[in-house]
C-alpha cells in the first residue's frame, strides 16, 4: 500500500518534471497552460512547481534561467488567486533578489512581480518593497516597450489596492515614479503613465519638492504630435493622448506656475494645433486655478487671446480664445476676497474694456464684431462681470446707434446690444433695484421702436428679437411698452412686402404672448378679431387677393399668440365663430378658406398639449363644433348652405382629420374615456344630444342607410378613436368593428370606404393581443377573399387588406406574415397589380393620420428590417417566375421596400439585389424609376467597389433618365450621375468624354431646378482625374 501511493506521488512530480523541460529546454510554449491549468486543478502546488524548477533556476545560462522564471511567472498570472500569504512573502523576496540578475532575466521577473501585486493575499509593506526594489534596481526606460508596459501596471496595481501604503513611502514614491517615467516615448505606455500621474495628484499623494520635476516629465510632450500610423491594431488616437495629458496638466494648481507661461508660450506660435491645445488646456485649468495662481500671468494671457481673436484667421482659433476668456473670467469671479486683497475681476475687467471699448467707436467698424465678442465672453462668466460690462458698453452702444444713420450699421450695433442682452437672460436678481437693465430701458425701448418702424426687412428682424428678449426679462417692461409693442407686432404681421419681418412678429408674439397675456388679450385680440371681421366682409364681396392675403394674416396670428391657456378661450371661439358664420352663409366659403381656418385650429391644439387644461379645454370646444358643423353640413336640407358642399371635400376633411387628431392624442385617459362616451354613439347610434346647434333634419346614421355625404363623416371618427391612449376602452367595440369593415366595401364611396378601412386597422393595432383581435381579424379576412373576388367591391377590399396589413406588421403580429403573402400574390393580378405594387410602399413608409406613434399606435422598433427580411426573398423569387406583363410591377414592390430601408441592412444585400435594381431603371413606369434612382443614389457613395462594377450599365442608364418626361426623374438621375463620381476614378475615366457631351443636353433643361443638377453634375466629371480632385 505504502509502495503504491509513493508510485501515484511520484508519477505527477514526473509529468512535471517533463512539461517544466519541454517548457524551458524544449523552447514549447504551450506546457506554461498545461502546467497553470494542473496547479487549478489541484494537481500540483506552486511549490512542486517551484522544486521542479530548482535547477533551471539555478541554472548558469541567464537564457535558461529566464525561461524558467517565465514559466514560473505565466503560472503565478493564472493562478495567483490560489496563493496563500507565507507562498506570497517567499515568491516576492525571490522576485525581488533576481531583480539584480542578468538583463535577460528581468523581463520574466517583471511578469511574475504583476502577477503578485494582483494578489489579495499580499501582506502589508510588501508592496512598498516590491516598488523600492523596482525603482532601485531596474533601468525602466532601457527595457522594450512591454516590458515598461509592465512595470506601469506593476504601479498601477499597488496604487488601486495598496494606497495607503504607498502614501507612507511621502514623496520618495513620486521621485521613483518619475524616474521610471522619464523618456517614454511609446504611446501606450504614456496613456498608462499620465493615468498614474493623474492619480497621484488627484489622490493627494505626496509630491514633496518634486513638483517641478513631475510638471517637466510630462509637459515635456506638451502639445501632443503624434499621428497614428496606418492600421494600428491597437486604435490610439491622438486625441486620446491630448486628452490624458491634459487632465494631468489641469488637475493641480501647483502646476500652474510652471504651466501658465508654457501656454502662453504655444498660443503666440505659428501652429494652428499648438494654439488649440494651448487655449483648450487653459479653459480646463481655470476650473481648478484661483486668483492666486493667475494674478502674475492676466496680463499675458489676456494680450494673447485679444491677437488670436482679433488677428486669427480660424475660426476654431478664435473660439477656444473667447471660450478661455470666458473661463478666466469666471475663475476671477467665484474667488473669495480677503478684505484687504485686490480685486483682480475688476481690474482684469477694466483691461479688457480698455483695449475694446474703442474699437465700438470706430467710423469703419472694422473690429467691432471681434471686440463684441471679446467682451460678451467676459460677460457671460458671471453676473458680477456681466454687470460691470454692460453698465459701461451698453451707454455707449446707444450712442453709436445714434450716430450711425445707415441701416446695416445700426443693424450690427444693435445685434451687439441684443447679444449683451441675453446675456442678462442667464442671471436672476432677488432685488428689483439691482437689476443693471433698469436704469437702461426706457433707452433700449425708444431704440428697439426705431428699428421695428425702420423700412430695412434686417433691422427690423433684429429689432423684433431685440424686444422678445427685452420682454423675457422679468418685470422689466411697463404696460404701456407693451402696448407699444403689442401695436407694432400688429403692423409687422400684416406687412406684405416681406414675409420675413411678419413670420418674426408672429414667432415674437407667441413667445411674449405666454409671458404678458393680459396685454395680448387687451390690446391685439380685439384688433385681430375686428381684422378677422373686416376679412369675413371683403371675402363676402370677393374682394382682390391683397385682402384675402390680410385674412389669413389674421387667422395665423390668432393661432400663433394663442400661448397662454387665458388666450386660448379668447382665439379658439374666434375661430370657431368664424367657421360657424361661415356655414351660415354670411361668408363666401371657398375650400382654401376653411383648410385656412383649419390648419390655424392645429395649431392652436398643438400649442394647448403640453398644459392637461388648455388641451381638454380645446378638445371639449372645438371637437364638437366641428363634429357639429360637419354633421349639418351631411343633411340634406332644401336650404342652400355656402359651407355645407366644401366642408364634405376631401382636403377639407383631411384638414378637420388633423385637427380632432391632436385635440385628442395628449388627452388623459380620464378625459378621453368621457369624451368617447359621447362621440361613438354619435355614429353608431346617431346620439347628437352633446353636440351645440343639434337641431337636425334627420337622423345621422353614417353606418346604416346614411348619404354619402354622412359617410364621409367616418374619416372624422377614424381622427378620434384612432388618436386615443390605448387604454382607453371604446364602447361598443364590437358593434363598431363589423360597421368598419362593412362599410370599408361598400363600392359607392371611395373616400368613406378607406377611412373606414384606416380606421378599423388603427383599432386593430392597438388592441391587446387574445381572442378578440383574432375575432376582428378574421372578420377582416373573410370579407377581404369575399370582396377579392370578381366584382364591383375588389379595389376596396384590397384597401381593407392593405391597411389590416400594415396594422399587423407595424406590431409582429404572426398572422402579418400570411396577409404580406396574399399581397404579393396580387402583384401578378391584372387588374389590382400596379395598386398592390405601390402598397409596399404604405407597408414600408410611416402615415400622418393613423398607425403613428404620436396616436399611441404599437409600432415595433426595426418593423422595417424585418419586412424585408420575411418578404424580399419572395418577391425576388415572384419576379423570376412572373410573366413579362407583370414583372413591372415586382420590380416596383421591391423598389418601394428598398427605398425605405435603413442603408446599413441594404448593404450586405445588394450584390444580390442589384440585377434587379437596375432592370427597375428599365421600366416605364416614373414612380419606379424615381423610388429605384432615390435608393441608389446613397449606395453610390455608401458602397462603391460593388456599384463600379455596373458602371457601364449604370452610366447609360442614368443619362437616358436625365432626359424623362418628369422632371423629378430628371433630376435623381443628375444626381446619381453627381453621386457616380465617388467611385474609383480609373473605371470612370474611361467614361468622361461620353458623360461630359451628355450632359450639356440638360444644361438648357427648361426646368432650373434640373439645369442646377446639371450643371454640378457636370462639373464634378469635368475635375474628374484632374490634380487635387
Amino acid at each position: 500500500m505504502a509502495a503504491a501511493a509513493a508510485l501515484e506521488a511520484v508519477a505527477p512530480t514526473g509529468a512535471l518534471w517533463g512539461l517544466v523541460h519541454d517548457f524551458v529546454m524544449g523552447q514549447q510554449e504551450g506546457p506554461a497552460d498545461q502546467v497553470a491549468a494542473d496547479v487549478k486543478s489541484g494537481s500540483y502546488t506552486v511549490l512542486q512547481v517551484v522544486e521542479a524548477l530548482g535547477s533551471s533556476l539555478e541554472n548558469p545560462e541567464p537564457r535558461t534561467r529566464a525561461r524558467g522564471i517565465q514559466l514560473l511567472s505565466q503560472v503565478l498570472l493564472q493562478c495567483q488567486s490560489l496563493l496563500l500569504e507565507k507562498e506570497v512573502v517567499h515568491l516576492i523576496l525571490f522576485y525581488e533578489n533576481r531583480l539584480k540578475d542578468h538583463h535577460l532575466v528581468i523581463p520574466s521577473v517583471l511578469q511574475g512581480l504583476r502577477a503578485l501585486s494582483l494578489c489579495v493575499a499580499l501582506p502589508p509593506g510588501l508592496a512598498v518593497s516590491v516598488l523600492k526594489a523596482i525603482f532601485q534596481e531596474v533601468h525602466v526606460q532601457s527595457l522594450l516597450q512591454v516590458d515598461r508596459h509592465t512595470v506601469y501596471s506593476i504601479i498601477t496595481n499597488f496604487m488601486q489596492t495598496r494606497e495607503e501604503e504607498l502614501k507612507g513611502l511621502g514623496a520618495d514614491f513620486t521621485f521613483g515614479f518619475i524616474q521610471v517615467m522619464d523618456g517614454e516615448k511609446d504611446p501606450r505606455n504614456l496613456l498608462v503613465a499620465f493615468r498614474i500621474v493623474h492619480d497621484l495628484i488627484s489622490r493627494d499623494y505626496s509630491l514633496g519638492p518634486f513638483v517641478e520635476e513631475l510638471f517637466e516629465v510630462t509637459s515635456c510632450y506638451f502639445p501632443i504630435d503624434f499621428t497614428p500610423p496606418p492600421n494600428d491594431p491597437h486604435g490610439i488616437q491622438r486625441e486620446d493622448l491630448i486628452l490624458s495629458l491634459r487632465a494631468v496638466l489641469a488637475s493641480t494648481p501647483r502646476f500652474a506656475e510652471f504651466l501658465l507661461p508654457l501656454l502662453i508660450e504655444k498660443v503666440d506660435s505659428e501652429i494652428l494645433s499648438a494654439k488649440l491645445d494651448s487655449l483648450q488646456t487653459l479653459n480646463a485649468c481655470c476650473a481648478v486655478y484661483g486668483q492666486k495662481e493667475l494674478k502674475d500671468f492676466l496680463p499675458s494671457l489676456w494680450a494673447s487671446i485679444r491677437r488670436e481673436v482679433f488677428q486669427t484667421a480660424s475660426e476654431r482659433v478664435e473660439a477656444d480664445g473667447l471660450a478661455a476668456l470666458h473661463s478666466l473670467t469666471a475663475c476671477l469671479s467665484r474667488s473669495v476676497l480677503r478684505a484687504d486683497a485686490e480685486d483682480l475681476l475688476d481690474s482684469f475687467l477694466s483691461n479688457i474694456l480698455q483695449d475694446c471699448r474703442h474699437h465700438l467707436c470706430e467710423p469703419d467698424m472694422k473690429l467691432v464684431w471681434p471686440s463684441a465678442k471679446l467682451l460678451q465672453a467676459a460677460a457671460g462668466a458671471s453676473a458680477r462681470a456681466c454687470d460691470h460690462i454692460t453698465s459701461n458698453v451698453l451707454p455707449l452702444l446707444l450712442e453709436q446707434f445714434h450716430k450711425h444713420g445707415q441701416s446695416n450699421q445700426r443693424r450690427t450695433i444693435l445685434e451687439m446690444i441684443l447679444g449683451f442682452l441675453k446675456l442678462h437672460q442667464k442671471w436672476s436678481y432677488e432685488d428689483k433695484d439691482e437689476r443693471p437693465l433698469n436704469g437702461f430701458k426706457d433707452q433700449l425701448c425708444s431704440l428697439v421702436f426705431m428699428a421695428l418702424t425702420d423700412p430695412s426687412t434686417q433691422l427690423q428682424l433684429v429689432g423684433i428679437r431685440t424686444f422678445a428678449v427685452l420682454g423675457a426679462q422679468p418685470d422689466l417692461l411697463s404696460s404701456g411698452d407693451l402696448e407699444l409693442a403689442v401695436g407694432h407686432l400688429y403692423r409687422l404681421s400684416f406687412l406684405e412686402e416681406d414675409s420675413q419681418s411678419w413670420v418674426a412678429a408672429l414667432e415674437a408674439s407667441g413667445a411674449l404672448a405666454a409671458l404678458y397675456p393680459i396685454a395680448f388679450s387687451s390690446h391685439l385680440v380685439p384688433k385681430l378679431a375686428e381684422e378677422l371681421h373686416k376679412g369675413e366682409l371683403d371675402l363676402s364681396r370677393g374682394d382682390e387677393p391683397t385682402k384675402q392675403s390680410r385674412h389669413l394674416r389674421c387667422l395665423q396670428a390668432l393661432s400663433a399668440i394663442s400661448t397662454h391657456p387665458s388666450i386660448v378661450k379668447e382665439t379658439l371661439p374666434l375661430l370657431l365663430q368664424h367657421l360657424c358664420r361661415m356655414n351660415k352663409g354670411t361668408v363666401v366659403a371657398e375650400t382654401s378658406e376653411v383648410i385656412a381656418v383649419c390648419q390655424s385650429l392645429q395649431q392652436v391644439a398643438e400649442k394647448c398639449q403640453q398644459d392637461p387644461e388648455s388641451c381638454w379645454y380645446f378638445h371639449q370646444t372645438a371637437v364638437p363644433c366641428l363634429l357639429a358643423l360637419a354633421v349639418q353640413a351631411s343633411m340634406p336640407e332644401k336650404e342652400h348652405s355656402v359651407l355645407r358642399k366644401v366642408l364634405l371635400e376631401d382636403e377639407v376633411l383631411a384638414a378637420m382629420v388633423s385637427v380632432i387628431g391632436t385635440a385628442t392624442t395628449h388627452l388623459s385617459p380620464d378625459l378621453a374615456a368621457q369624451s368617447v362616451a359621447h362621440i361613438v354613439p354619435l355614429f353608431l347610434d346617431g346620439n347628437i344630444s352633446f353636440l351645440p346647434e343639434n337641431s337636425f333634419p334627420c337622423r345621422f346614421q353614417p353606418f346604416q342607410d346614411g348619404s354619402s355625404g354622412q359617410r364621409r363623416l367616418v374619416a372624422l371618427l377614424m381622427a378620434f378613436v384612432c388618436s386615443l391612449p390605448r387604454n382607453v376602452e371604446i364602447p361598443q367595440l364590437n358593434q363598431l368593428m363589423r360597421e368598419l369593415v362593412e362599410l370599408s366595401c361598400c363600392p359607392s364611396c371611395p373616400f368613406s370606404s378607406t377611412a373606414a378601412a384606416k380606421c378599423f386597422a388603427g383599432l386593430l393595432n392597438k388592441l391587446p393581443a387574445g381572442q378578440q383581435v383574432d375575432e376582428f381579424l378574421q372578420l377582416a379576412v373573410d370579407k377581404v377573399e369575399a370582396g377579392l373576388s370578381p366584382g364591383p367591391c375588389r379595389s376596396q377590399a384590397f384597401t381593407l387588406l392593405l391597411w389590416v396589413t400594415k396594422a399587423l406588421v407595424l406590431r409582429y403580429h404572426p398572422l402579418s406574415s400570411c396577409l404580406t403573402d396574399r399581397l404579393t400574390g396580387l402583384l401578378s393580378d391584372p387588374e389590382l397589380g400596379p395598386a398592390a405594387a405601390d402598397g409596399f410602399s404604405l407597408l414600408m413608409s410611416d402615415c400622418t393620420d393613423v398607425l403613428t406613434r404620436a396616436a399611441h399606435a404599437e409600432v415595433r422598433l426595426m418593423f422595417r428590417q424585418r419586412f424585408f427580411t420575411d418578404n424580399v426573398p419572395a418577391l425576388v423569387q415572384g419576379f423570376h417566375a412572373a410573366s413579362q406583363d407583370v414583372k413591372p410591377n415586382y420590380l416596383k414592390g421591391l423598389s418601394h421596400v428598398l427605398n425605405r430601408l435603413p442603408k446599413p441592412v441594404l448593404l450586405p444585400e445588394l450584390p444580390t439585389l442589384l440585377s434587379l435594381l437596375l432592370e427597375a431603371l428599365s421600366c416605364s413606369d416614373c414612380v419606379v424609376q424615381l423610388s429605384t434612382l432615390s435608393c441608389l443614389q446613397p449606395l453610390l457613395l455608401e458602397a462603391p467597389q460593388v456599384m463600379s462594377l455596373h458602371v457601364d450599365t449604370l452610366v447609360t442608364k442614368f443619362l437616358n433618365l436625365s432626359s424623362s418626361p418628369s422632371m423629378a426623374v430628371r433630376i435623381a438621375a443628375l444626381r446619381c450621375m453627381h453621386a457616380l463620381t465617388r467611385l474609383p476614378t480609373p473605371v470612370l475615366l474611361p467614361y468622361k468624354p461620353q458623360v461630359i457631351r451628355a450632359l450639356a443636353k440638360p444644361l438648357d433643361d427648361k426646368k432650373r431646378l434640373v439645369r442646377k443638377e446639371a450643371v454640378s453634375a457636370r462639373g464634378e466629371w469635368f475635375l474628374l482625374g484632374s490634380p487635387g480632385s
